[in-house]
């Protein structure tokens, strides 16, 4: 953007500051202030998404960070999934209730199944698998992916290894899939 061209040493200036000066996050120039403070300071003629554009290259830059890197995922169809539950609130007669969100997403297509229970509690869980199974028509033939939910996982252990809940590999047992952990954190 040429409106920007004489602007970007001044705003590289501002930005290696907030480094340089080690100042709180909370307290560094976001995009929209920088474009403020443009327009207010120097009364230039330039656009929000221009600013904002340059901002977060120079962030980046200052960050050691590649710019527009992305990692490709293919999944096949049908091999794939992803479960975990998920709090809501929903009034129902009234009443304003906190309810617990199964999802299940196949990871090739992204169709997905949802059911909402009262708990999370492992029968909820293990409702939830058959549900959904039911509802593909069929047991994705990879893997399974989960984000350690208690209901599957006694501890987390080194990696991506961890002590299952013995049901749980019971039930991946009767459905014959294979379970992948997330990384904590």
């Amino acid at each position: 953007s040429p409106a920007l061209g004489p602007w970007k040493p001044v705003i590289r200036g501002w930005l290696e500051a907030d480094v340089a000066d080690k100042v709180p996050r909370k307290q560094r120039h976001t995009a929209r202030r920088v474009w403020q403070r443009l327009v207010d300071e120097h009364d230039a003629q330039v656009s929000e998404s221009a600013v904002r554009g340059f901002v977060a290259e120079v962030k980046a830059e200052l960050a050691n960070v590649a710019m527009d890197v992305t990692v490709g995922q293919e999944h096949a169809p049908g091999a794939d999934a992803e479960v975990d539950f998920g709090e809501f609130r929903a009034r129902i007669d009234g009443q304003l209730l906190v309810l617990q969100l199964f999802i299940m997403r196949l990871s090739a297509s992204g169709r997905g199944f949802a059911i909402a229970f009262v708990h999370q509690a492992q029968e909820a869980f293990f409702e939830g698998h058959a549900l959904a199974f039911a509802h593909f028509g069929g047991v994705p033939a990879g893997l399974i992916r989960y984000d350690n939910l208690k209901a599957a996982v006694l501890r987390i252990l080194l990696g991506r290894d961890r002590l299952e809940n013995e049901r749980f590999i019971a039930l991946r047992s009767h459905y014959g899939y294979d379970s992948f952990f997330c990384e904590p954190g």
